[in-house]
């Protein structure tokens, strides 16, 4: 880490106020939810643990999931892929912040052409998925796609079974380039798909479907794109121009956002402008008990994201995600002192 983003992050701290940590015990730190950020997680868990001996245990059940055990409060941390309401998080008294930004991606199963990639616009893409356009060689993708060798075979649409922020953000970038898309079928962690569609339950899982089925779209997390050897759609984005996912595409919509210009933690990072602007780009968030009974009970979790955000960001190159910007994480860890309110009295301490 550079010492211009450490002393930017201090800054940030020096002016919330915070505490020393000395983090408590040993015990684990348990999350769960959201499957898109799962390998940052991990990844971050395993450094984390080496450095602190304190292990951290995320399971990728989905967004849904995530949300419903952090109510119920059965791990120390929720994760979603898209942001819980202000009224549900009041309604439950956590606490909620942005963590690291991702991309979802539609991928196929076949290469079409020497090109290998495929070029969909937004509205091509929703009426695929809406089961409107169901042959692969139909003249609305052959006119996106001229030489290419379309297959002449059905499409197979792999859809999420599980409750799912990837496919409430999928969905939700569905609903602002297509009216038709927005009007009968909308967004949300679960959709009602038209038509006959494959189900599986996590990223994970409609990797593994796609890889199994003949002339198939489903949609991913990044990540996944080289780890799995998926063949990426071009899409096109809002400034009309297809683009491939990237890193540098997910930093151009973060850079043109409302969560970089004014600071918006829950601002919407789709369809944002910008010629080489990824156009499904999302945060994705944890939640935590605003009242936990004490503070040595929250005080591990939050030294987990103080580290995350002071010395995870060089685990996320390279790896289909990009760090939030530096004057937003120091917000954030000046926030955990101002919103989480220990039963005890008791002082935070996560800072080491």
């Amino acid at each position: 880490m550079s010492i211009g983003r450490i002393a930017l992050i201090l800054v940030g701290l020096v002016h919330w106020g915070m505490v020393q940590a000395q983090p408590g015990n040993a015990a684990s730190i348990r999350g769960a939810g959201a499957t898109l950020p799962a390998a940052i997680y991990t990844s971050w868990g395993q450094s984390f643990a080496k450095e602190k001996s304190i292990p951290v245990a995320y399971q990728a059940v989905g967004s849904g999931e995530g949300v419903k055990r952090i109510i119920a409060r059965e791990v120390d941390f929720g994760a979603s892929d898209v942001a819980v309401s202000r009224e549900e998080i009041k309604r439950n008294n956590l606490f909620q912040f942005p963590t690291v930004v991702g991309g979802i991606v539609p991928v196929v199963s076949f290469r079409p052409g020497s090109s290998g990639q495929l070029r969909l616009t937004g509205s091509v893409l929703a009426d695929i998925f809406a089961g409107r356009i169901t042959e692969w060689n139909d003249q609305r993708i052959a006119e996106l796609n001229p030489g290419s060798d379309l297959p002449k075979a059905a499409i197979t649409r792999i859809v999420r079974e599980d409750s799912s922020g990837t496919t409430a953000a999928f969905t939700s970038y569905l609903s602002l380039v297509s009216e038709n898309w927005s009007r009968s079928i909308g967004s949300g962690n679960t959709v009602s798909w038209p038509g006959t569609v494959t189900r599986a339950r996590s990223n994970d899982g409609v990797v593994e479907a796609l890889k199994g089925a003949r002339g198939a779209i489903t949609y991913v997390s990044l990540d996944h794109i080289a780890r799995d050897k998926l063949n990426p759609v071009l899409l096109e984005n809002r400034q009309g121009k297809f683009v491939a996912p990237s890193e540098a595409g997910l930093k151009a919509a973060v850079k043109a956002s409302a969560m970089n210009l004014t600071a918006d933690e829950y601002a919407s990072l789709l369809n944002m402008p910008g010629s080489t602007t990824w156009p499904i780009t999302q945060a994705t968030f944890v939640l935590v008990d605003r009242t936990p009974k004490t503070a040595a009970s929250v005080s591990q979790t939050l030294a987990f994201f103080y580290w995350a955000f002071m010395r995870g960001d060089d685990i996320i190159t390279n790896t289909g995600f990009v760090p939030l910007p530096t004057a937003m994480q120091a917000r954030i860890m000046g926030r955990f002192k101002e919103e989480i309110k220990p039963q005890d009295g008791g002082p935070l301490q996560f800072m080491k």
